[in-house]
């Protein structure tokens, strides 16, 4: 049986910094939740993508938009643009840029325990 519980970004569980920007990650069981802090400037392809080791980001994002705004670019091509408010869903295998001059604060709970952590070379992923 499931059991109530809280966490509070204010005091994450791990917090993964990288240039421009930081995760802040909550576990509730084997549920993760994350909140993500992408400054001014910030682009997966620049900033994230040496951690990763892949040509694209590879993860599926459910999440939601807090403030700010975020261009995604499928590999495809497509284009999808993301603001406050908006709840959202981009698949894997694109690349994700801020837009403006503010911060964009997105909470998501798909694709979080292992996002911005670098692969094995077996293509197994590490936790740092």
């Amino acid at each position: 049986m499931a059991k109530a519980q809280s966490a509070s970004f204010g005091r994450p569980d791990e917090v993964r910094s990288f240039d421009h920007g930081r995760l802040e990650v909550v576990s509730l069981g084997e549920e993760t939740v994350g909140r993500q802090v992408f400054d001014p400037g910030w682009r997966w392809a620049v900033h994230v993508k040496p951690l990763a080791g892949t040509p694209s980001c590879e993860f599926h994002h459910l999440g939601y938009v807090v403030s700010g705004r975020l261009r995604a670019e499928m590999d495809d091509g497509s284009i999808l643009e993301i603001g406050p408010e908006d709840v959202f869903e981009i698949p894997s295998g694109h690349d994700a840029w801020v837009l403006g001059e503010g911060p964009c604060v997105i909470i998501q709970w798909s694709g979080i325990r292992t996002w911005g952590t670098p692969f094995l070379a077996t293509g197994e992923r590490i936790l740092t």
